[in-house]
């Protein structure tokens, strides 16, 4: 908290109390305080909402049409002024919309699926009709090229799309992640603040390459080698790609594991001892400190919860933010695994073909794709709610 707010505080917010023989003042900093209070404008305008203002406006020029009218401003105007349950709804409705756009945008690709899975069953069964099949043996390997290598590019699509929306989401966090903390650091949290910087910081930029390096060239050899598989009987390397995409799936879920543990671990631990140790300092100033001791402790109290106001509202900001950079590029890939597994189970009733089983290998990868970018997603999401949590639970103890 700066001094000048305090000193603001000092001057307006509070009148002279009881004499200190009357015990602890409970804390009334929260009794009515809310955005629309002037300390808590005050402090907000002083913030520097740059970065936020950077990232929300590159999502508006990538996906405005599927976002309310709200969302397209200045963060601090969303903030002071928004309502949020208007903004939640129109969100929802526009991310539903975008879904059915993709799917509409995917129907093409759809069709050319079910044509060459279609024309590739015809051929097939041609070969068993006739003695000399080897025409009918070409085509039908041309078609299944085709298929192989329109999966490969989606495919490949899809972890672009991933990679570069944890990339944004990693510059997010990275560029925000400092405010909160001084936010946090504002409402008396600076154990707090010092513990979890360093770490999250870390672990955020380790869980981002991770996912980019590790987890998505394992997913895509192990694709890679289920369809290999499907092309001849005699050169299987199916236990090899079930082998790539476990491993996957455990470190995956092994780092999702620690990073949920540690950061909630630190946050909790740092926010008790914020909360017990300012907690003796207003004990000793409003006991021990004449005439104007408890007065400066209940004129802390008050930037403390204005501090803790503007951390809260900006935190919850920062993390829709953040679930739109997550959002789009989820639902894009999300459509393609659509695709891919509806086109499976339309086409089976057609016999046992390796088209379909490649179709249905494709469309179950891509879902892992999507529940990559999903973890990691909701792991930042996390990260904004143990720092926002982390001030709220040392004033709780205060």
């Amino acid at each position: 908290m700066s001094v000048g707010n305090l000193t603001h505080a000092f001057a307006e917010g509070t009148s002279p109390s009881p004499p200190a023989s009357q015990g602890t003042p409970i804390p009334q900093e929260n009794a009515s305080a809310s955005l629309t209070d002037p300390l808590v404008q005050q402090q907000f305008q002083q913030l520097d909402l740059h970065d936020f203002d950077t990232f929300l406006d590159e999502i508006v020029q990538e996906y405005g049409d599927y976002l309310p009218p709200e969302v397209k401003g200045h963060v601090g105007d969303l903030v002071l002024h928004g309502h949020f349950g208007t903004v939640f709804q129109g969100l929802l409705v526009g991310l539903l919309k975008y879904l059915f756009h993709e799917l509409f945008l995917n129907s093409r690709l759809l069709g050319t699926i079910i044509v060459l899975t279609v024309f590739a069953a015809i051929l097939e069964n041609m070969q068993t009709a006739f003695e000399g099949n080897n025409v009918s043996k070409i085509a039908h390997t041309i078609c299944f090229l085709v298929l192989m290598i329109l999966a490969v590019q989606s495919f490949s699509a899809a972890t672009s799309y991933a990679k570069d929306a944890i990339s944004t989401m990693v510059d997010f966090m990275t560029a925000t992640i400092p405010m909160y903390l001084a936010l946090l650091a504002a409402t008396g949290g600076v154990t707090s603040a010092a513990m979890i910087h360093p770490l999250i910081v870390f672990l955020i930029n380790v869980i981002g390459d991770l996912i980019q390096f590790v987890i998505f060239p394992l997913i895509f050899f192990s694709a890679i080698l289920s369809l290999v598989s499907k092309i001849s009987n005699r050169y299987q390397v199916t236990q090899l790609a079930g082998l790539l995409k476990s491993t996957a799936v455990w470190v995956l879920g092994v780092f999702f594991t620690i990073f949920l543990g540690v950061v909630s671990v630190q946050g909790a631990a740092g926010a008790v001892a914020d909360g017990v140790s300012i907690k003796a300092a207003k004990y000793v100033s409003s006991n021990f400190v004449p005439v104007v001791g408890k007065l400066f402790s209940d004129a802390a109290d008050t930037v403390v919860g204005a501090s803790l106001i503007v951390k809260n509202a900006l935190g919850i900001t920062g993390a829709g933010v953040l679930l739109l950079l997550a959002a789009f590029p989820a639902l894009k890939i999300l459509s393609l695994a659509i695709v891919y597994n509806v086109s499976s189970a339309v086409m089976q009733p057609l016999g046992e073909s390796p088209i379909i089983g490649c179709l249905s290998t494709i469309g179950k990868s891509l879902i892992l794709v999507f529940a990559a970018l999903a973890t990691v997603g909701f792991m930042f999401f996390l990260a904004v709610t143990v720092i926002i949590a982390a001030g709220n639970l040392s004033v709780m103890v205060r």
